[in-house]
């Protein structure tokens, strides 16, 4: 049986959770369950596809990504299953799967799935669900409803680089409040280039790039790349984005000096 995983802005205080993994074990009894995070801040699509995008890479070929916010239907925004590099992503086309995605998918399926009640207010539950655990089964996705040329599009902002450095912004902040921006490490090298920049966000200045938290004393600012090969700007051992007067969308510029 393959992994479906469960994203959200639920919290863990409300049925909500186990609702939805109540009726995956319905049709699937040995169902293996993953969450991914229940902790999106409310209706925050651009965060839960960065969380996304950063954790389905390490899943398996065959894993199901059930997306649970954001999920009210509307004739522009309709509810989808595609499979991208061969894992299936369930959830609304409202924005978020392009955000989540550098290619084009192999598929794209606007669901045809009748609901079990009346109340459209739970569609991960009452929708999603059905979706995911059909294709848990191995059964064809196109079974799921009508084929889709193309997703409902939203871009986000992206970092520039020229001959004076690199703008970008904050994209991301961990529950440890290290500061994640949009700014890559292909970037990174191919404008800087071993030349010596500054690196400026709110009043403060880093001239070098670390290689982990501790190549500076605890409460000291460090920038270095991270796993998914992103720029991130941490505090050893503190906390970054409320310490420094950040927040996501805060500017970052790498000034070649």
């Amino acid at each position: 049986m393959g992994i479906i995983t469960l994203t959200s802005d639920w919290g863990s205080t409300d049925f909500y959770q186990a609702s939805v993994k109540g009726m995956i074990y319905r049709y699937l009894p040995n169902a293996n369950i993953v969450d991914i995070s229940h902790s999106i801040k409310a209706f925050d699509i651009v965060e839960a596809a960065y969380v996304i995008k950063n954790a389905y890479p390490s899943f398996p070929d065959g894993t199901i990504h059930i997306i649970g916010l954001s999920t009210e239907e509307s004739i522009k925004h309709a509810h989808t299953v595609v499979y991208y590099k061969k894992q299936y992503f369930i959830g609304t086309d409202n924005g978020i799967f392009s955000m989540m995605f550098d290619d084009e998918p192999e598929k794209i399926v606007e669901l045809d799935i009748l609901l079990d009640s009346s109340v459209n207010t739970f569609s991960t539950r009452d929708r999603f669900v059905k979706a995911a655990t059909h294709l848990a089964e191995g059964k064809p996705i196109e079974e799921l409803g009508d084929v889709k040329s193309e997703l409902v599009n939203m871009f986000l902002f992206e970092p520039s680089g020229d001959k004076e450095g690199i703008k970008g912004i904050v994209t991301y902040i961990d529950n440890f409040e290290n500061l994640f921006t949009n700014i890559s490490f292909e970037l990174f090298n191919k404008t800087i280039n071993g030349k010596k920049f500054e690196l400026r966000f709110n009043s403060y200045t880093i001239t070098s790039i670390g290689n982990s938290y501790s190549d500076v004393r605890p409460s000291e600012i460090v920038a270095l790349f991270a796993s998914n090969g992103m720029l991130e700007i941490a505090i050893n051992k503190g906390k970054a984005a409320s310490l420094l007067g950040m927040r996501k969308r805060s500017p970052i510029i790498i000034k070649l000096v």
